[in-house]
C-alpha cells in the first residue's frame, strides 16, 4: 500500500532512450513545413498557364494536335519544377553545383556548344537531344540575374561611390550577352541587358552611368542590325511600314496586323481565327498574341492587366525583401518575364520591330515554358522565406525610411 506522503515512483526517461537517429529525423519532420505562398503571384501563374495551353490548341490544332499535347507535358513539368523550387530554393542554392558562379558555368558550356548544331531558321538556338531540344539562352536569361544579384549584393552599397564596384558584373554580363549574340539571336541578348542596367540602377549606381552604359548598348545593337542585311531590312521595313506592305520582310507584321484588326471589339469567338490558317506565320509561337486579338478581342487587355499586376507585385516584393540579394533576384526576375511579354505584345501591334522572342505562359515552347516557370518558383519561394508581415507591405511609411533603418 502506497503511502500518501511516500515518494512517487520515477519516471523512465523516455527521450533518453530514444536513438539519436531517430531524434535527429523527429526534429526535422517538426522543423519543415510547407512554405505559404504569395497567392497573388500563384494565381496569376496558373491562369496563365491554362490560358496558354488554350491558345496553343486554338491557334494549332486546325494542323496537329502535338503541339498541345507536348505543351501540355511542358506545362506538368514546368508546374513541377515550380512547385519544387518554390519550396526548396533557398535550401538546393547552398549546395556546391548551384552556386550562383557554377550555375553561370554550365550556362557558359551550353552558349558554346549550341554555336556548332545545325542552323534553325538563320540561329543556332537549340540543342537537340532527340527527345527534346534545349534552348540554353532561355537559360541565360535565368542563372545571368541569379549571377549578377549574388555580385551585387556583395558590392552593396558601393556601386554610388566607386564605380570599378560595377566593372565585375559588367564584364560577366557581358560575356554571357555576347555568347547569346553569336548565336545569331538579337532578341533575348537585348532582354537581359535592359534587365541587367535595371539591375544595377536598383543595386544603387549612379543614374548617369547606366545611362551611359544603355546608350553604349544601344549603339552596339543598331550597328548589329544595320550590319546583318535581314536585320537591316527588317529595321527599314518597321520605321516605314506603310511602304513596305508588298514587300516579304513585312509579310509577318502585315499578316498580324490584320489578325488583331479583324478581331473587332469582342474577337471572333475561340477558335475562329482565319490568319492562323497558314496566313499568319508561326502562330502559336511568337505571333499567338495576334491570334488571341483577332479571336477575343480587347478581352485580351486582361493579358496585358496580368502582366501588369504581375511586375507591380513582383517590385513591391522585392522592396520589402529581406537581404539585397533576395530583392534583386526577384526584381530581376519579374522584369525578364514581363518586359519579354511586353516586346512581345509590341512586335505584334507594330511598336517593336519584328523578333522571334516568345510570349511567357502562351507561346509553344519547350525549354521557355520550363524555365518562365521555374522563375516563377523562385520568386515564390524566396517572397515565402522572407514572409514579410502585411502591415509593413501596405506601410508606406516603410517604403520611403527603408534606406535609413
Amino acid at each position: 500500500m502506497v503511502s500518501l506522503f511516500s515518494k512517487p515512483p520515477k519516471r523512465r526517461n523516455t527521450f533518453m532512450q530514444t536513438p539519436a537517429s531517430l531524434v535527429g529525423r523527429n526534429q526535422s519532420r517538426q522543423k519543415w513545413k510547407p512554405l505559404k505562398l504569395d497567392g497573388t503571384i500563384a494565381l496569376i501563374s496558373f491562369i496563365f498557364v491554362l490560358t496558354g495551353l488554350l491558345f496553343t490548341y486554338s491557334s494549332s490544332a486546325f494542323e496537329t494536335t502535338q503541339y498541345v499535347k507536348r505543351q501540355l507535358i511542358f506545362d506538368i513539368a514546368g508546374l513541377i519544377a515550380a512547385g519544387f523550387l518554390s519550396q526548396m530554393y533557398t535550401r538546393i542554392q547552398r549546395m556546391k553545383i548551384f552556386r550562383p558562379i557554377n550555375l553561370l558555368m554550365i550556362t557558359w558550356v551550353l552558349l558554346i556548344i549550341v554555336l556548332f548544331t545545325r542552323e534553325q531558321a538563320n540561329t543556332h538556338r537549340w540543342i537537340d537531344l532527340g527527345f527534346i531540344k534545349i534552348q540554353p539562352s532561355e537559360i541565360a536569361k535565368v542563372t545571368l540575374v541569379i549571377y549578377i544579384a549574388d555580385c551585387l549584393d556583395k558590392v552593396s552599397g558601393k556601386l554610388a561611390k566607386n564605380w570599378r564596384a560595377m566593372i565585375h558584373p559588367i564584364i560577366m554580363a557581358g560575356i554571357t550577352i555576347l555568347l547569346v549574340l553569336a548565336e545569331k539571336d538579337l532578341g533575348i541578348p537585348a532582354l537581359m541587358g535592359v534587365v541587367f542596367l535595371a539591375m544595377l540602377f536598383v543595386a544603387g549606381a549612379k543614374w548617369w552611368h547606366v545611362a551611359g552604359m544603355g546608350g553604349m548598348a544601344v549603339v552596339a545593337g543598331v550597328v548589329q542590325m544595320l550590319v546583318v542585311p535581314y536585320r537591316r531590312a527588317r529595321l527599314f521595313s518597321f520605321l516605314h511600314i506603310g511602304n513596305y506592305t508588298d514587300n516579304s520582310t513585312n509579310y509577318q507584321v502585315m499578316q498580324s496586323f490584320m489578325a488583331v484588326g479583324s478581331g473587332g471589339w469582342l474577337g471572333k469567338g475561340l477558335g475562329n481565327s482565319e490568319l492562323k490558317m497558314q496566313y499568319l506565320p508561326a502562330a502559336h509561337t511568337d505571333f499567338i498574341f495576334s491570334v488571341m486579338c483577332e479571336e477575343v478581342g480587347l478581352f485580351v487587355l486582361l493579358v496585358v492587366f496580368g502582366f501588369t499586376w504581375l511586375l507591380i507585385r513582383g517590385v513591391m516584393l522585392a522592396r520589402i525583401a529581406k537581404s539585397t540579394f533576395n530583392s534583386l533576384v526577384i526584381f530581376g526576375l519579374t522584369l525578364t518575364l514581363c518586359a519579354q511579354a511586353f516586346f512581345n505584345m509590341s512586335m505584334a501591334i507594330g511598336l517593336a520591330p519584328t523578333k522571334g522572342i516568345a510570349l511567357p505562359f502562351f507561346s509553344y515552347g519547350g525549354t521557355s515554358v520550363v524555365m518562365t516557370l521555374v522563375m516563377i518558383g523562385i520568386i515564390l519561394n524566396l517572397v515565402a522565406v522572407d514572409n514579410a508581415p502585411a502591415t509593413v507591405r501596405e506601410d508606406f511609411t516603410y517604403y520611403k525610411n527603408r534606406n535609413r533603418l
